[in-house]
């Protein structure tokens, strides 16, 4: 890169650095008003455990709100470029709009791409080791400790209760199974169940039926289609899981639709998290790098705020709905990197065909 390419990066990367930061700290705050999780975790952990809890937690949610804080900061860049009419000096030199973003881009795709697959994955680790309990699991409809899984193989259907797992999920004890498909007037009970061969295998059950006597049985097989990893999946946030998990995940296959819909949905959309931000970028610049007479920018800076949300919205809406099944994982997920681009590019088109 040239000298210039440098001098561009080092403002406007400045700027968004500087944006991301400010949103950090405050999320970071929010974070720490959470005082049952910081002193339970600093009581099984340690203190200092706890101040990294916090400090990882808040970085999970700044890479949520990257789209809407690297448009705000690069806004920013851009407005102070122009303030200190350096833009009008470089645009008057007869660089082109696209020379002129061309190491941002590449810097912000750089930096993104490290993000999405190396920071992101860091924080979520220290994250599910220090404070591993699932997002929205006070609120569940089943009692604490217990574990519910819907199991099928072909006609079997059937419903297993455990009170607990081992082994990411290939062992559970205290397991009751309640068959849907076939006897379903009949319970079957057993300390243990083990997931191996695409089939559960209880070494000691008891079958309990209406018109019978309890009957003890080793060695009872139920067929499933489940894998352990699947399975340990089932039982918690998928946002707990990591990138390179769920590429091991997805390769390994995942029977369950539902759990198949959400890893698939939450790997793409880590994988375009550079397109998305690439995005913010061209939509930063398309609506600030316009000719204007005033030296006013706060409408160009409440643009920016409103469209940044709009992008966070979207984003977050396709992801529920890629996850839920809704609509399919690829779309789901790249589908608001696409639109932001799209958006971005043909805004700045106009600018340089000098019609906007």
């Amino acid at each position: 890169m040239r000298r210039l390419d440098w001098f561009i990066l080092g403002r406007v990367g400045s700027r968004m650095a500087v944006t991301v930061l400010v949103f950090y700290g405050l999320i970071v705050l929010a974070e720490a008003l959470d005082t049952w999780r910081f002193n339970d975790v600093a009581e099984n952990f340690g203190f200092h455990w706890a101040i990294i809890m916090v400090l990882a937690s808040g970085a999970r949610w700044a890479i949520k709100t990257l789209p809407v804080t690297v448009l705000l900061g690069a806004i920013i860049g851009f407005i102070d470029l122009k303030a200190r009419h350096e833009l009008t000096v470089i645009k008057s030199s007869g660089m082109s709009i696209w020379r002129i973003i061309r190491a941002p881009t590449a810097a912000l795709l750089i930096v993104s791409l490290a993000i999405s697959l190396f920071v992101e994955t860091q924080t979520t680790s220290l994250i599910r080791q220090l404070a591993p309990m699932p997002p929205g699991e006070a609120t569940l409809l089943t009692p604490p400790g217990e574990i519910w899984l819907e199991q099928r193989s072909g006609d079997t259907h059937y419903i297993m209760v455990a009170q607990g797992m081992e082994a990411n999920g290939s062992r559970l004890r205290d397991v009751v199974v309640f068959p849907v498909s076939g006897e379903a007037n009949e319970r079957i009970e057993g300390p243990l169940a083990e997931l191996g061969g695409g089939q559960w295998r209880m070494p000691e059950a008891r079958i309990h039926r209406t018109d019978t006597a309890a009957e003890t049985v080793e060695n009872l097989v139920l067929p499933t289609t489940s894998t352990a990893a699947e399975v340990s999946l089932k039982l918690t946030s998928i946002e707990d899981v990591t990138f390179f998990e769920l590429a091991a995940l997805i390769g390994a296959g995942i029977a369950d639709p539902a759990v198949q819909a959400a890893a698939l949905t939450r790997f793409i959309k880590l994988l375009s998290m550079p397109l998305l931000l690439t995005g913010s970028l061209f939509i930063a610049f398309a609506f600030t790098a316009g000719y204007r007479r005033s030296d006013k920018y706060g409408p160009a800076v409440l643009y920016g705020i409103v469209l940044g949300f709009v992008v966070f919205v979207i984003t977050e809406m396709s992801e529920r709905a890629g996850s839920g099944g809704v609509l399919e994982p690829a779309f789901a997920a790249l589908g608001p990197a696409f639109v932001a681009i799209v958006i971005g590019v043909t805004v700045l088109l106009y600018k340089e065909d000098g019609r906007a």
